[in-house]
Order: structure tokens, then C-alpha cells, then sequence
């Protein structure tokens, strides 16, 4: 079945976790397209929406995709998460207790590759580009799609800030916005209690939303997945913080992909989702412990309590942040110039503060990292500088 309408139709999709900024980048895509001429589809639940498609006529499909308009895109541009909903579908490799009823009996290795069904599902919707907005777990799919054939223009997404070939990832200035905010509302009562303030944020390679919030003073340390910190080191350093301040309270941001010397990273369970990631958390707990109990070494024989909050969905909850709201407009309309210009196989990007595409397999050729020689005082476990002259927005990145 093909419903091309004038230029074609346009697929969208948002996948892996939820970030403010995406509605926006969905009605950038949107209000643009229809005007130009094209059609637009919202595929649900990211890539699920496109194994969940069951192709004869007379199967309803809602719960899979979605004709967008104006009026649809509009109302929800202004809010935080994606009213397309999301999920970390993994088409290539989905376990078979999460096939769709209709392909069990096609579908019978533990793990199966369901791209042909997704290929096929493409054409079925009439579908002649497709625009999957994500990190690098997302992207990289869209990375096997277009080397399928499918025409792909990918929009970067993670409040990580960690996809590769781009300085900026929607959802990231909102994060780190809620981070610095929620920091100082904790902080009068580490103030007021004389404790140790530590504050687990997301990051599971990472480290970027741990660095720039404290590079703001939101925090006086910080420890990042990227340096394996030693334990004692950092009691010494928030007592010394402690000590020097006076209202008598430290604080310290903790990625949740962070390790210290002699330990791995702290998993919730042994559970892994499609893309083979067991759940992070609890590294803030043991940071916690391990403070309180070293303390009185630092403190005369004293012990330091600890408040000890993981802010989690906290900084990617809500609507999003100027940034978050302009960025995303401009990558929906940058995806759109390439597609008017029949290019594809593109990730749209900020680089040095301009606007421009690189080749999408950059998503799959290497990681992006904080960059430990350049920013990071393994000595001070703090962000390290030596000149803002000619850096981009958000001082680090790979490059």
C-alpha cells in the first residue's frame, strides 16, 4: 500500500530515553515539511512502532503510527518528553518473548533480526524518508537502515551529550539547567545540616553532565566515568572543600557510569536492555558510604553525615529550556534543507556553533568522551581549563 501524496512522506521517531527538546524537534520537522509539500508520519514507541506494523488491509495500526498536522505538532511543541512515547526496541536483535504476536511463527531464534519486517513495513506506510531522532544506540540502527537503502537524516538526541560528529545533543542544556537548579536547592540543607552533599546524575560513559554543572559551581568535585578516581583521594578532597567553607558543607556530583580504583560499575541488577546495557545506579550509595566512613580521618576523629540524592529523572523531566526549545527547531528545518535537496545519510549537527551535517555512520566509528588530559584535574577530581577563547557553547567535546 503506498498514500505518496505530492513531494512524499516523511517518517519520524524518537527512541532510547526521553529528553525535553524532542517535541520541539518534532514540530520543526513537521510544520516545515507539511508546508513544503510533504506528508509526515510519527511512528510510536521509536523503532517499536515499526516491527509492531502488521500489512493487510484491514488491521488497525494507530497504536504504530500517526498522520501529524499542524495542530497536532503545536500543541505538544512546547512541552518536555515526546508524545510519540519511545522505547529502546533494538530491531536487529529483539528476544523472542518480544516479537509481535504475528511474527512468532516467522521469528524463532532467542534473538532475531527483524529488519526485512521493518523494510517491508517502511514501504507498506509509503514512507521515503526517515528521520529517527536518538543517541547513539537509536541512531545506530538508522546507521543499518540506510545502508539498506532507506533514506535516512538522523537528528542527534541524549542528555549525555555523547553522540559522536556533533557539539550538541538535544536534551543536554536542559539536564544540565535542572542539574545546577536542583544542586542549589540541596545545598541549604547541606548547608544547614554541615553534611556532605552527593548527588548521582546520569552518564554512563560520559561525563559531560557531571563536568559542566560543577564547572558552573554548582558542585566542588566531581567524578566521571572516564577517570577511575581513587576513594581516599576524594574524602580528603571533600573534607578539605568542607573545612574551607563556612557553612561547613561540601559537594559532589557523581556520574552513574563513574568507578573508582579497585571497583566496576554499580549495576541495579543483571537485567540488560536491547542494546546489552545492564541498569546503572547505586554508585552515588557507595560514594555516600564510603565518605561518611573515612571522614572522621579528615575531620578530628569526627564523623561527617551525608545527604546523598539521585536526581535522576528529575533533570530530563519537564519542558524544555530556551536552548532546548531553538536547537531542535533548527535541526528539524536543517534535516528538511537536505531532504529538498534529495541528501540523505546525514546526522545533523552543531559544530563550533554553526549548524551543518556529517555522514551518519559517524554515530557507529568511535565514542565521545570527555576528554580527561584537556578538561579534567585527576589531582582535583574537578573540570580543568586553561582558556574559554575560541571554545564552543559548552566548552567540551571529543574533537
Amino acid at each position: 500500500m503506498s498514500t505518496k501524496k505530492s513531494k512524499g512522506t516523511i517518517g519520524i521517531l524518537t527512541g532510547g530515553g526521553d529528553v525535553p527538546g524532542l517535541n520541539p524537534a518534532i514540530r520543526g520537522i513537521t510544520i516545515r515539511a507539511l508546508r513544503e509539500g510533504y506528508r509526515v508520519i510519527g511512528f510510536r514507541r521509536g523503532w517499536a512502532g515499526l516491527i509492531d506494523i502488521v500489512r493487510e488491509k484491514k488491521a488497525k495500526n494507530a497504536h504504530c503510527y500517526i498522520e501529524l498536522t499542524e495542530d497536532i505538532v503545536n500543541k505538544a511543541g512546547r512541552t518536555g518528553g515526546t508524545f510519540l512515547h519511545t522505547s529502546r526496541t533494538r530491531p536487529s536483535h529483539v528476544k523472542q518473548s518480544d516479537l509481535p504476536e504475528h511474527l512468532k511463527e516467522t521469528y524463532t531464534e532467542e534473538y532475531n533480526d527483524l529488519t526485512p519486517e521493518v523494510l517491508k513495513n517502511l514501504e507498506y506506510v509509503g514512507i521515503d524518508y526517515l528521520m529517527p531522532i536518538g543517541g547513539d544506540d537509536t541512531l545506530s540502527y538508522g546507521v543499518r537502515l540506510y545502508r539498506e537503502g532507506v533514506k535516512v537524516v538522523a537528528l542527534p538526541k541524549t542528555m549525555d551529550n555523547d553522540v559522536p560528529g556533533t557539539d550538541y545533543c538535544i536534551g543536554f542544556s536542559t539536564c544540565i539547567t535542572r542539574t545546577i537548579q536542583l544542586a542549589n536547592t540541596l545545598r541549604t540543607s547541606a548547608g544547614s545540616h554541615e553534611r556532605f552533599l552527593v548527588m548521582e546524575v546520569f552518564g554512563r560513559y560520559a561525563g559531560f553532565t557531571a563536568m559542566l554543572p560543577t564547572m558552573a559551581g554548582a558542585a566542588t568535585r566531581c567524578v566521571i566515568p572516564e577517570y577511575k578516581f581513587d576513594m581516599e583521594q576524594l574524602a580528603e578532597l571533600m573534607n578539605y572543600d568542607r573545612n574551607r567553607n563556612p557553612s561547613r558543607y561540601s559537594m559532589l556530583l557523581v556520574s552513574e557510569g563513574a568507578m573508582f580504583e579497585g571497583g566496576e560499575m554499580v549495576f541495579q541488577d543483571a537485567t540488560t536492555d536491547a542494546y546489552g546495557h545492564k541498569k546503572l545506579g547505586g554508585i552515588g550509595d557507595l560514594v555516600s558510604e564510603e565518605l561518611k566512613k573515612r571522614s572522621p580521618k579528615y575531620n578530628n576523629g569526627k564523623t561527617v553525615n551525608i545527604i546523598n540524592q539521585k536526581l535522576g529523572y528529575m533533570v530530563r523531566g519537564g519542558d524544555p529550556d530556551a536552548i532546548d526549545s531553538i536547537v531542535p527547531m533548527a535541526y528539524g528545518n536543517l534535516a528538511m534543507d537536505l531532504i529538498l535537496q534529495n541528501v540523505h545519510g546525514r546526522l545533523v549537527v552543531l559544530k563550533n556553533g554553526r549548524y551543518d551535517n556529517v555522514p551518519i555512520d559517524i554515530v557507529t566509528s568511535r565514542k565521545k568522551l570527555v576528554n580527561v588530559d584537556r578538561h579534567y584535574s585527576i589531582e582535583r577530581l574537578r573540570p580543568f581549563y586553561k582558556s574559554f577563547e575560541m571554545q564552543p557553547l559548552f566548552i567540551m567535546t571529543s574533537e
